[in-house]
C-alpha cells in the first residue's frame, strides 16, 4: 500500500517543481533557442537574480514596495467592508434589490482598469483613484460571492433562532453572518487577485512609484531583467497576500466539518474488500454523522 508524501516530502515536491522550472528558464534562455517562441529575447535566470539583489540593496525598491502595499491592502479593505454589507443587503432585502441589483449589474460587467479615466476626473489625486479602482475591482467578486452565500444559508436556522427568541440583530451576527463565511472569503480570495492585477495596471497608467510603474519604466528603457524582476515581485506579494485571506478564513470558519481528505494524511486505496463485507449494510450510528454533516454544509 502505497502513501503519499508527509508534509516534508510535499514541501520538497513544491521546492523541486519550482527548481525545475527555473532550471528550464536557465537552460532554454542561456542556448537562446528560437523554435517557435523566441528565448532569446529573454534574460537568464541569473541576469535577473543580479538585478533583483541589485535592488533590494537601494531604497527606490523599498518605497515602491510600500506604496503598492499601502494602496492594496486600502482598496481591499473598503472593498471588503462595502461588499459584503451590501452583499448581504441586497440578499436579504427586496428593497435593496430592486433599488440598487439593476445599477450593480450594468456597473458589474465594466473592466475596473476601464474606470482610469473616470478615476482622474472624480478624484483630486492620483494616489486615491488607485486606491478606488482597487476598490472597485475586488469590489464586485466579494458582492457575488456574498449575495450567494447568503441566499444558500437554510432557512431553518433563521427560523430556529427566531423561535428561540433571537431579533433581527442577532439573527445576522449569529447566523447569517456565521454561515455565510466560506462564501465570503472564496470572494475575498478571488477579489485580492484581482485587486493586484488593477492596482498595477493603474499604477503603470497613472502611478507614481509603485511595482507596477516601476515595471513599465523598466520597460520603456529597454530594461527586460527589470522588467522580470517586478513580475518576480508582483507574484510573490500576490501570493502573500492570497496566502494572508486564506489563513484568516480557516481560522475564523474552523468551527466548520472539514472534509475528510487531509493533506499529507492520504493514502492510496487498498485492496478488495470481501464481499461480504461490501454487501453489508451500514449500521445507522455510521450513517447519521454522515448526514448530520452534509444538512450543517447546505
Amino acid at each position: 500500500m502505497s502513501r503519499y508524501p508527509g508534509r516534508p516530502g510535499r514541501l520538497a515536491l513544491r521546492a523541486g517543481s519550482l527548481a525545475a522550472a527555473l532550471g528550464l528558464w536557465q537552460l532554454l534562455t542561456a542556448l537562446d533557442v528560437d523554435l517557435w517562441l523566441r528565448f532569446s529575447q529573454f534574460p537568464t535566470v541569473t541576469d535577473v537574480a543580479r538585478t533583483f539583489a541589485g535592488r533590494l540593496s537601494g531604497p527606490d525598491y523599498w518605497t515602491d514596495l510600500t506604496d503598492s502595499l499601502t494602496r492594496i491592502v486600502t482598496g481591499f479593505l473598503l472593498a471588503a467592508v462595502l461588499g459584503v454589507a451590501t452583499g448581504v443587503l441586497v440578499a436579504r432585502s427586496r428593497l435593496a434589490e430592486d433599488v440598487l441589483g439593476p445599477v450593480l449589474e450594468v456597473v458589474r460587467p465594466v473592466p475596473a482598469i476601464a474606470l482610469v479615466p473616470v478615476a482622474i476626473l472624480l478624484f483630486p489625486s492620483n494616489e486615491q483613484g488607485i486606491v478606488f479602482i482597487t476598490c472597485t475591482a475586488a469590489f464586485f467578486p466579494v458582492l457575488v460571492s456574498t449575495r450567494h452565500a447568503v441566499r444558500a444559508l437554510s432557512p431553518v436556522w433563521e427560523e430556529a433562532t427566531r423561535t428561540m427568541g433571537g431579533g433581527r440583530r442577532w439573527i445576522l451576527g449569529a447566523v447569517v453572518l456565521p454561515g455565510a463565511l466560506p462564501g465570503i472569503f472564496g470572494g475575498l480570495s478571488v477579489g485580492i487577485g484581482v485587486s493586484w492585477i488593477c492596482v498595477i495596471s493603474a499604477e503603470m497608467i497613472s502611478g507614481q512609484y509603485g511595482v507596477g510603474y516601476r515595471t513599465w519604466q523598466d520597460y520603456t528603457i529597454v530594461d527586460y531583467p527589470g522588467v522580470f524582476v517586478g513580475m518576480v515581485t508582483i507574484g510573490l506579494l500576490g501570493w502573500l497576500t492570497s496566502t494572508a485571506v486564506e489563513l484568516a478564513g480557516r481560522r475564523l470558519t474552523r468551527w466548520l466539518p472539514r472534509t475528510s481528505y487531509v493533506p499529507g494524511a492520504g493514502s492510496a486505496p487498498g485492496p478488495a474488500a470481501p464481499a461480504s463485507a461490501a454487501s453489508a449494510s451500514p449500521a445507522p450510528e455510521a450513517v447519521e454523522p454522515e448526514e448530520a454533516r452534509r444538512e450543517h454544509l447546505v
